[in-house]
């Protein structure tokens, strides 16, 4: 073990790591993984640690006191899980210390490295444009995808401020997408309503959340990939469900 550091701090360290990498999304293996190779980087041969998508159990050691890291809020910032994998990899190549890694990570976890909303919507409505190209659309319905996937995925952002369920945010945007897209058929802005309904919800769909789900199960860490799995099932449930009201009214 490195000079001048304990358990204590080598445990925060860590934690630090695996925290960050959850709540970025990370797969439950991969936070495992990370936190065991810094924990051998200096000198611990058998680290315990166990993840689930809410929560960390970690153990340097039979001797060291057992730590508990509780996660509340999760969401997709890969930048974050790539610059902690590259810190992890120094570690273990001796490149910084414990001290250097620790400062580093706690201006990762406070900073917000996140692209503004502006470009977050932008985005969301070219994706929502060209997957109505992609789906065989006419370009006729470009913009009316363009505008109803910008205005959902701003919904959802704007929801979730002031509401924090997931659930009821998605069906909110699902439901203002469906809203436009028939709103946009009916004066004849767009034409294939099921083309523009399917693109403009793209942005929304869960694709993340079901890769992370699936390698997690491959992996074997069968509670992690099921509950996973269930997040993305009622995902796309809330989804579903604000498209059927808009059908099932309109």
């Amino acid at each position: 073990m490195e000079k001048g550091m304990n358990t204590y701090e080598l445990g925060e360290l860590c934690l630090l790591a695996g925290k960050i990498m959850l709540q970025s999304g990370a797969e439950t293996y991969r936070v495992e993984d990370t936190m065991m190779r810094i924990a051998r980087s200096f000198g611990i041969n058998h680290p315990n640690s166990y993840v689930t998508p809410t929560g960390i159990i970690f153990s340097l050691c039979r001797t060291e006191h057992t730590k508990l890291v509780r996660i509340s809020k999760r969401t997709t910032d890969l930048n974050k899980i790539i610059i902690v994998n590259g810190i992890s990899r120094k570690i273990s190549s001796g490149e910084i210390s414990a001290e250097e890694a620790y400062s580093f990570l706690t201006k990762i976890e406070k900073g917000n490295l996140n692209y503004p909303i502006y470009v977050k919507v932008l985005a969301a409505s070219i994706v929502s444009g060209f997957s109505l190209i992609m789906f065989n659309g006419g370009w006729n319905d470009f913009f009316s995808a363009f505008l109803a996937g910008g205005a959902g995925f701003s919904c959802m952002i704007f929801i979730h401020r002031l509401v924090d369920i997931k659930f009821f945010t998605e069906f909110l945007a699902a439901l203002l997408i469906g809203l436009l897209s028939l709103f946009f058929q009916n004066i004849g802005f767009g034409h294939d309503l099921s083309n523009i309904i399917v693109s403009s919800i793209m942005p929304l769909v869960p694709g993340l959340l079901i890769t992370s789900a699936v390698r997690d199960l491959m992996a074997g860490h069968l509670v992690s990939g099921l509950s996973k799995g269930a997040e993305a099932t009622l995902t796309a449930f809330a989804i579903g469900l604000g498209i059927a009201v808009v059908f099932s009214l309109f």
